[in-house]
């Protein structure tokens, strides 16, 4: 009789040990998603605060060429320019972690001038996590435009 209340005090035991490594492991795995998620929402504030310190830096000059690269989460797949007085740089897929920006001393109309899409806009892709761009302003401009 002794055994078996041995055994079964044992299978509990294991049993309990079991249930205990499985909800460790779970809040492992979820602590590293949000901790992904939170990289990737700083590195697209990252990005545009980078974009428009540089996009200053050119306004400030006389004139200028800049071709630049930037890094932005996979999820990412375009940032698209459009002429708009309250947002006018936003991400493709539209999602709610990832808000679009007010950039300034930017000639949007210049930027999306070439652009067939209508709405008018200049969508740039997303390659590998990279994005390419070149920042301009010529003499005898106010402001910068942006182009592939």
């Amino acid at each position: 009789m002794n055994e078996k209340r041995g055994q079964m005090q044992l299978s509990f035991g294991m049993i309990f040990s079991i249930i205990l490594i499985i909800i460790f492991i779970t809040f492992a795995v979820y602590g590293i998603t949000k901790f992904m998620e939170v990289k990737n929402v700083a590195q697209v504030e990252s990005f545009k605060s980078d974009l428009q310190t540089d996009i200053d830096n050119m306004w400030k000059s006389t004139q200028g060429s800049q071709a630049l690269e930037y890094s932005l989460p996979n999820k990412i797949k375009q940032v698209c320019f459009v002429n708009d007085n309250y947002e006018n740089m936003y991400f493709i897929p539209l999602d709610s972690d990832y808000r679009g920006e007010l950039l300034t001393h930017v000639d949007i109309v210049n930027t999306v001038r070439t652009s067939t899409s209508v709405p008018k806009r200049l969508c740039i892709p997303v390659l590998d996590g990279k994005i390419s761009m070149a920042i301009k302003k010529a003499y005898n401009e106010n402001l910068v435009t942006i182009t592939k």
